[in-house]
């Protein structure tokens, strides 16, 4: 027999899937905050910049699949920086293994990243993005190691490594 609590849940699973729905069609919300950036480029340049991956990850805030980016067991001295313009974001002195299949790092570099409040999925995330492109990068949790207890956990394809060069004795 059916009574009020079976119609309640019913109802409600109706309206997460529906608005499941609309998310899968839709794709994430469009950013509402009116800001600038010191490199902007039109949809157009930034589809022939990038590849499809690097587009879907850095201007659509998408996310790689976990442990398909070399960059996450990449643990040679550099920097690592925005593949959208270029900008340095991480050193390799605060990457760590997370364990997570993405690229982790406990702090960003002084004055490279910005965040935004993530509400999308369902969840209330920060999302860290490039401060000169905007590009998007990942997330950041505050679960990770001493001595900031962050975990940047960035998508490798929105990042390029750039070793440091070996001095000749």
């Amino acid at each position: 027999m059916l009574n009020r609590r079976h119609f309640t849940l019913a109802g409600i699973s109706a309206a997460a899937l529906a608005a499941t729905a609309r998310l899968a069609i839709a794709g994430p919300p469009e950013k509402t905050a009116a800001t600038t950036f010191e490199v902007t480029k039109s949809e157009e340049e930034w589809k022939k910049l990038l590849t499809s991956e690097q587009y879907y990850v850095l201007r659509k805030h998408g996310t790689e699949r976990a442990g398909t980016s070399p960059l996450d067991k990449q643990y040679g001295p550099g920097t690592y920086a925005c593949v959208g313009c270029d900008l340095p974001l991480f050193s390799s002195a605060t990457k760590f293994d997370s364990g997570t299949g993405w690229p982790s790092f406990y702090a960003p570099l002084e004055n490279a990243v910005g965040t935004t409040s993530d509400r999308s999925l369902f969840m209330a995330r920060t999302e860290v993005h490039c401060r000169r492109c905007g590009g998007h990068l990942g997330h950041v949790f505050d679960d990770g190691p001493k001595p900031t207890g962050l975990r940047y956990c960035m998508n490798g394809v929105a990042l390029k490594f750039i070793g440091e060069k070996k001095s000749s004795s």
